[in-house]
């Protein structure tokens, strides 16, 4: 059984004990979350939200919290000596999907 989640405004396929990165959320470190904007649940029996799902829920444990590899945005103009260098780190939460609930 699979379903698809909405957070951080991205859509996430998670299936059940899969560790999964999403945008930050602001919860504690062992703590459970629960996802209640599900868009579909598929297996045997596909079930699909226009757009949520009534009642369907997925429920996921918060392994850590961290931060991604910096990147480097650079921004330059030809022939004008317009440079600007700035590095970016994005913050994610890592959970372990528990169960997900139909």
């Amino acid at each position: 059984m699979y379903a698809i989640i909405e957070t951080g405004g991205k859509q996430v396929k998670v299936v059940e004990g899969q560790e999964v990165y999403v945008e930050k959320l602001d919860v504690v470190e062992g703590d459970t979350v629960t996802f209640d904007r599900v868009l579909l649940i598929g297996g045997d029996e596909t079930k699909v939200g226009s757009p949520l799902l009534d009642g369907a829920t997925v429920t996921a444990k918060v392994e850590k919290q961290g931060r991604a590899k910096k990147l480097t945005v650079f921004k330059y103009k030809a022939k004008k000596n317009y440079r600007r260098k700035q590095g970016h780190r994005q913050p994610y939460t890592k959970v372990t999907i528990d169960a997900i609930n139909a």
